[in-house]
């Protein structure tokens, strides 16, 4: 009984413990989202695993009552009064007579307004334009994701979540420390250049924390980089326009294709650019410039790329609005995409954020004088742990061709040895085995005539049952 008990206590520990492990593996991402999957009202936002589509936390739910507070004094905001939404726009109606008998037409315009308009008969078409101003639906500014967003960025170091609406310019962040919800905005604090909910160009749907511990938001249009800090003061910064790279040729950073997507960062304080139509941009933070590194390959059709995190060192994994087919990633080496999420469906994302940074550190293997310099030191480390317990002197030193070079073994345990001859590149000149039977022994080692002048190094290296090489002392030759 007690060995049945001991074993599933055993197995219990075993499954604990890689459910720890599997969490520990976690790529997690806070994500903005719909209520539902399939849904594209960008209103919600869930911590979510992108390997496995897991909905792990929801962060906040548009139908939740949270506490909305002015960011620069931390009081609540008062409610403002709902105002709707004016556009101004041309229509134009074309109608076509009908013939010699002529027709009367009645057109409503978008505006509700009723316009009749009597043909001539004399064939043909005429067109009449019209001004006409319309409103949409009120927009509740107070609402924390009214008009929808599209950007967002973690700030690991608050634990904030920083992000703006589409159709508001205003930077606001979701508190993740406070027990109870509560959302931040800068209150008549101007966010970008949006002159309306439909200024589409200067929307701003990309942003992340860079490297230098600053977030950094794109409008749609690349005309303007705008620098936020995230200490006590928060100043933010209109940094201007980015300006394509000489080597773009007709890949705009400006171009209308390439609005939508986000800004994920480096450790060298650049950012990279992954627009909704999967083509990717490196911005260089310090002048501004935008180079066209290529365009993702391996997407379904379909799939639009608009949000993004690091997973690690250069690679992205992405997400989409317009597909719940999953989360992808792809390698800045080469851009090739393949599918991450384990899951059938995933909720679409029209922003994804966390705090990991791109890092093309080179790997040890890869430098050959870090390497060089590893091995060294390992060397070193090995002799000054073995001097200790092995000593071996040579003399005489400096030495003459042809002649003898008196080995004198101190401390070696008795036992069968190997002493080696060999050049400073590691070249095995002469090799014998030796016995040693006592504290002080004595061996005579021969020194070929056709030994060139120089420096050699004498290894007493281990028997079979150790290869270590146990001690090593230089020599010179002439």
């Amino acid at each position: 009984m007690k060995q049945k008990l001991l074993l599933s206590l055993v197995l219990a520990g075993l499954c604990v413990g890689a459910q720890a492990q599997k969490r520990q593996q976690r790529t997690t991402a806070y994500a903005i989202t719909g209520v539902q999957k399939g849904s594209d009202r960008w209103t919600e936002v869930r911590l979510v695993d992108v390997k496995t589509g897991e909905d792990i936390q929801q962060v906040y739910q548009s139908a939740q009552d949270v506490a909305i507070m002015n960011a620069r004094t931390g009081k609540p905001i008062a409610k403002k009064e709902v105002i709707a939404d004016v556009k101004p726009t041309q229509t134009e109606y074309r109608i076509k007579s009908n013939g010699d008998k002529g027709e009367v037409i009645v057109v409503k315009t978008s505006d509700n307004q009723t316009i009749t308009i009597v043909s001539n008969g004399n064939g043909g078409t005429k067109s009449v334009i019209r001004n006409a101003v319309y409103r949409t639906a009120p927009v509740n500014t107070d609402q924390p994701f009214a008009t929808n967003s599209a950007a967002c960025a973690y700030d690991k170091k608050h634990d904030r979540l920083y992000y703006t609406p589409m159709g508001i310019n205003q930077l606001r962040y979701i508190d993740l420390k406070s027990k109870e919800p509560k959302v931040y905005f800068f209150e008549d604090e101007p966010f970008g250049a949006l002159a309306n909910r439909h200024d589409v160009a200067n929307q701003i749907t990309r942003m992340v924390i860079a490297a230098d511990g600053n977030g950094y938001a794109l409008t749609n249009n690349g005309d303007h980089l705008i620098r936020f800090t995230t200490n006590k003061k928060a100043e933010m910064t209109d940094l201007g326009a980015l300006t394509d790279d000489a080597a773009n040729g007709s890949n705009s950073v400006h171009s209308r294709g390439v609005y939508g997507g986000d800004i994920v960062a480096d450790d060298k304080n650049n950012l990279f650019l992954v627009t909704a139509n999967r083509q990717v941009f490196k911005i260089s933070i310090k002048d501004k410039t935008a180079k066209w590194v290529g365009s993702i390959q391996g997407l379904p059709r379909g799939y639009s790329t608009n949000g993004a995190i690091v997973e690690k060192e250069t690679s992205i994994i992405v997400s989409s609005s317009t597909t719940t087919n999953g989360f992808y990633r792809f390698d800045l080496k080469d851009l090739q995409a393949e599918k991450v999420s384990e899951g059938e469906s995933v909720f679409k994302a029209s922003d994804l954020a966390n705090a990991n940074l791109i890092s093309e550190k080179k790997k040890e293997e890869d430098n050959p004088v870090a390497e060089a310099a590893k091995t060294s030191n390992a060397v070193l480390e090995e002799k000054r742990a073995l001097a200790v317990k092995y000593k071996m002197s040579a003399y005489p030193n400096p030495a003459v061709k042809g002649g003898v070079v008196n080995l004198a073994f101190n401390d070696f345990p008795q036992g069968r040895y190997q002493v080696q001859l060999m050049d400073l590149s590691g070249k095995l000149l002469r090799a014998e085995n030796i016995n040693v039977g006592g504290r002080m022994q004595l061996y005579l080692l021969q020194i070929p005539k056709s030994l060139a002048q120089g420096t050699y190094l004498v290894k007493i290296v281990g028997d079979a049952n150790t290869d270590k090489v146990l001690v090593s002392e230089q020599i010179v030759v002439q």
